[in-house]
């Protein structure tokens, strides 16, 4: 087994010890959990370590291993400059909501087992390199988030969690269906993506790669979630428990934007380049409709959830405008599809620790709206701090990693389409509706729930400071994760403009 697989495959492994062996303490669960994490920060920083850019279309620490022959599906692994960095993201999020979950109560046993679970679900998916062995990993983080949403959340629960299931489920039908027309049309017939991303079966028939681009994008735009596909999203962040929020936000949904820049792009460039104008015009639409309406939220979660639907939306107008431009711009191209993943890493990042503070919000008042709190600077100091940190990082100040994505993206986008700059509104609005959260939460007269607020325990600070601290170092020093990136963001629109 490489490296690689034990990475994928410690979580699960441990999350079954703790489902089967009888006996084990709660306690003992949760400290596990942390373990295990922790341990697969420390293997991914191996990977990262060890990492050495491969040839262009190549994946490094790659293993191959006959799973489904008759119809061309391996367990095939490996990684490159558009999944380590998403691994590393996975890695550090788990471990934030292990310790953000040390001190709770509510059947951690179970808890644990799931969210380790739910962690190899999406490292698989960030790995694969089998449209099949993709697709798997894809539905089980389905089938573990609505798990975790109906047995830990809070409000109207199960229904959130039926509408989340039914929601992605339906998108990853469609993605199924993408997949099985992508091998019908290859030759010979593979699942394999390396092989897919090559040979672009069906670039010379546009109806037939039309289709198929279509199944692809509404199972990876539901996932992700754009503008019109998005109502599954506020619910499911309003009833899920913050750690469970935490990881929907942060890694689950990078699972749709990544499989643009994985599978829909390299793998139908024609058909991608023929639809780029839709998928622009759909991440402005996002972009400015997930600001506005978070804007009007009076809830902190559910502002918080359509701040992802207008982050999310910056990721679609990359990718689309890389396709636009066709061969016309290839350097404003690459730092669009540059900035886009830079995007997933810092989106994620930071809206997973915004979730984990709104979840302290419900924990000591049991309420996520903002008009019942006032003050919480003079009575939870450290609350307020990350929590203002969190606020103008994710409303893209300079030297947090937000500004180094959103720069990158629009000078790529605009560069390369100049009409994306309709979305540049966004930022202002984003910047108004943290400010007033800021405003509303932290100043004024200590005021109703803010009574007797009780400031974040060090679990909390440790799970919520490193996140925040992680974006603010990628803002400083963005090159470490920009020389991971770039080499790949090149190989996507070179692919894109063959």
């Amino acid at each position: 087994m490489t490296v690689l697989s034990l990475v994928i495959f410690l979580p699960l492994a441990a999350a079954l010890v703790l489902a089967v062996v009888p006996g084990i303490p709660d306690a003992v669960a949760r400290w596990a959990w942390v373990a295990v994490t922790a341990v697969e920060v420390v293997l991914v920083a191996v990977l990262w370590a060890g990492f050495e850019r491969p040839g262009d279309g190549g994946v490094a620490f790659e293993e191959q291993v006959a799973w489904i022959p008759t119809v061309g599906s391996s367990y095939h692994v490996g990684v490159d400059g558009l999944s380590l960095p998403l691994l590393a993201l996975t890695a550090v999020v788990f471990l934030a909501c292990a310790v953000h979950a040390v001190a709770e109560r509510d059947r951690p046993r179970p808890q644990s087992a799931l969210f380790l679970f739910l962690q190899t679900s999406c490292l698989g998916v960030f790995a694969a390199q089998d449209l099949i062995l993709f697709f798997l990993f894809f539905d089980l983080s389905i089938v573990g988030m609505y798990f975790v949403i109906a047995g830990w959340g809070h409000g109207n629960a199960a229904a959130s969690a039926l509408k989340f299931f039914l929601y992605t489920f339906l998108g990853s039908l469609a993605l199924l269906l993408g997949f099985i027309g992508l091998y019908l049309f290859s030759e010979p017939r593979t699942f394999d993506m390396v092989e897919l991303a090559e040979s672009a079966p069906l670039d010379g028939n546009p109806v037939a790669g039309g289709f198929v681009l279509g199944a692809i994008l509404l199972g990876l735009a539901i996932k992700t979630p754009t503008f019109p596909f998005h109502t599954w999203l506020p619910p499911a962040h309003t009833d899920a428990p913050a750690i469970g929020s935490a990881v929907l936000a942060g890694i689950l949904l990078k699972l749709g934007t990544y499989g643009f820049v994985r599978i829909a792009m390299p793998m139908l460039p024609a058909a991608w380049r023929d639809w780029a104008w839709v998928i622009v015009v759909v991440g402005i639409v996002s972009v400015l409709y997930g600001a506005l309406v978070a804007l009007a939220q009076t809830d902190l979660k559910r502002m918080i959830a359509y701040t992802s639907v207008n982050h999310m939306g910056y990721v679609v107008l990359a990718v689309g405008a890389a396709g636009v431009a066709g061969g016309t711009d290839t350097q404003a191209r690459e730092l669009a599809v540059t900035g886009a993943l830079t995007q997933m890493v810092s989106h994620g990042l930071i809206t997973a620790a915004l979730f984990l503070l709104a979840g302290v919000l419900r924990a000591r008042a049991g309420t996520y709206h903002m008009s019942a709190f006032g003050g919480l600077a003079s009575v939870a100091p450290r609350f307020a701090v990350l929590f203002a940190v969190g606020a103008f990082a994710s409303l893209g100040l300079p030297g947090f990693s937000g500004f180094i994505a959103e720069f990158q993206i629009f000078a790529g986008a605009i560069g390369a389409v100049p009409w994306t700059a309709l979305a540049l509104p966004g930022i202002l609005l984003t910047a108004a509706l943290f400010l007033l959260a800021t405003q509303r939460l932290l100043t004024g007269e200590v005021r109703e729930k803010a009574v007797g607020f009780t400031d974040l325990r060090a679990s909390e600070v440790l799970s919520i400071g490193p996140l925040l601290l992680l974006s603010l170092l990628i803002g400083v020093f963005p090159r470490p994760l920009l020389e991971l990136i770039e080499p790949a963001a090149a190989v996507v629109v070179d692919l894109v403009g063959r």
